[in-house]
């Protein structure tokens, strides 16, 4: 599974290891991705999402329902 939040698109970000010699290497730095359960009330199921943990505040602060309408917009199948 790809390391991307369904609710804030975080991706991974790309760059340099760089050693103490100076010699540089590829890495990436993955966002801090979660599976997580909720429960939609207007549904009367639970849904699983992969989100970061940023895209999990903004289910606290909007509502779980408000989130999934977004994503349903964007064309999202949950």
């Amino acid at each position: 599974m790809s390391a991307h939040c369904q609710v804030t698109g975080r991706a991974p970000g790309f760059g340099n290891s760089v050693s103490h010699s100076h010699r540089r290497t590829r890495r990436r730095w993955n966002p801090n991705i979660q599976s997580k359960k909720y429960y939609l009330p207007s549904e009367g199921r639970r849904v699983t999402l992969r989100v970061s943990a940023k895209g999990i505040k903004t289910i606290d602060r909007d509502g779980i329902e408000a989130v999934v309408a977004r994503l349903r917009r964007r064309g999202v199948k949950i």
